[in-house]
């Protein structure tokens, strides 16, 4: 650590798309000092990601059962990819003060008070020599919030010097907003889904993971009528903060069933957009300029979308100097600093937990 409180972090993160383990480091003192350095995505581990997606099938299990065995698998993929990715920077374990380990999502009800993400961060921390943050959400969730999204404060950092009010639009499985108002004011919530229906339509249809660049989205026809059906869900009508399971539209994506595929495809893909665009109902403060990060900006189907509908500013978060690819790894690495100090995670703005809440789990060496 430097005299400055300056710590040297590792964060790491898979999303609830399953596309990749995101490793990236970050110089930060988890509050105004944010200092990102490389980042690399490292392949998911296929036999994993199958039994995890096996897994998500039947997800309530989690409840109950403690999943020790599959745990062991992610933690021990979590660490592979921190090692692989501190042998291309050329870094030891003395290099690193800390490690924010996110895991792996596998269930998140928090009207249960219940969220798992599958990562032992004492083994972790063994096993590397590194101290190591884990278990961001639970205490959130615990206390009566939503425990998602919890980004919103590392925006804020990094967006301190940019003139408001915009909006952080973070594409991944699900899509959730940070908006930050020209005082400073945040609100955070998810506005619906983002690419995990479309990306398990195009795995079921064609054999493709996703739909790259939307090539397929642009192809087809939406449905009026299916998109109507879609939209008529009550969550777009709860008051943020609020937030989703990866599987909470699954069952009503089925009403694509019918259609042809490049129509399915363009369906759900307008269905992300219109959400999206829902969310300005529950905004204090009509945004000026949307910055988007997370898979989806790479989705020319989605921001010519958002473009169209917005009708202001809408870029990818590159366009003020930011890393869209690694934008939630630095988070986590940020926040394992304020785990680590005893900061808050979370505001009542944010994921409407009652009062600032502190949460995470320390595991030193």
């Amino acid at each position: 650590m430097r005299d400055n409180g300056v710590r040297t972090v590792i964060g790491v993160i898979s999303g609830t798309s399953m596309d990749g383990i995101d490793v990236a480091l970050v110089h930060t003192d988890g509050d105004k000092v944010v200092q990102p350095g490389p980042g690399r995505m490292l392949p998911y581990p296929a036999a994993l990601r199958a039994e995890l997606q096996a897994f998500l099938k039947n997800p309530q299990i989690a409840e109950t059962d403690p999943l020790t065995a599959l745990e062991a698998k992610a933690t021990d993929m979590f660490a592979e990819a921190i090692e692989a990715f501190m042998k291309l920077e050329g870094l030891k374990p003395a290099d690193i003060d800390l490690v924010g380990c996110h895991g792996q999502t596998v269930y998140h009800r928090p009207e249960k008070r219940f969220t798992r993400q599958l990562c032992d961060g004492a083994a972790l921390a063994k096993r590397l020599g590194i101290a190591v943050a884990d278990d961001f959400r639970s205490a959130d969730v615990k206390a009566g919030g939503q425990g998602a999204p919890l980004v919103p404060l590392y925006h804020a950092a990094l967006a301190s010097s940019l003139a408001g009010p915009l909006v952080v639009l973070n594409l991944g499985g699900v899509a959730n907003i940070t908006f930050i108002g020209q005082d400073g004011r945040l609100l955070a919530f998810d506005t619906g889904p983002a690419s995990a229906m479309i990306d398990d339509l195009m795995l079921k249809r064609f054999g493709r993971p996703f739909d790259k660049d939307g090539e397929v989205a642009r192809t087809g026809k939406v449905s009026q009528q299916v998109l109507s059906e879609l939209l008529a869900n009550p969550f777009f009508e709860i008051m943020p903060p609020k937030s989703l399971d990866r599987q909470d539209f699954h069952h009503r994506a089925a009403i694509v069933n019918n259609l042809p595929d490049a129509d399915a495809v363009a369906t759900l893909t307008a269905f992300t957009i219109e959400a999206t665009v829902r969310a300005l109902e529950h905004l204090p403060e009509r945004p000026v300029r949307w910055l988007v990060t997370g898979g989806g900006r790479h989705n020319s189907a989605f921001m010519e979308g958002f473009r169209a509908r917005l009708g202001v500013s809408v870029e990818p978060v590159e366009a003020v100097g930011w890393n869209g690819d690694m934008l939630e790894a630095e988070c986590f690495a940020y926040l394992a600093v304020r785990v680590m100090d005893g900061r808050p995670l979370s505001l009542p703005e944010t994921t409407g937990v009652p009062s600032a809440q502190t949460g995470g789990r320390l595991h030193l060496i």
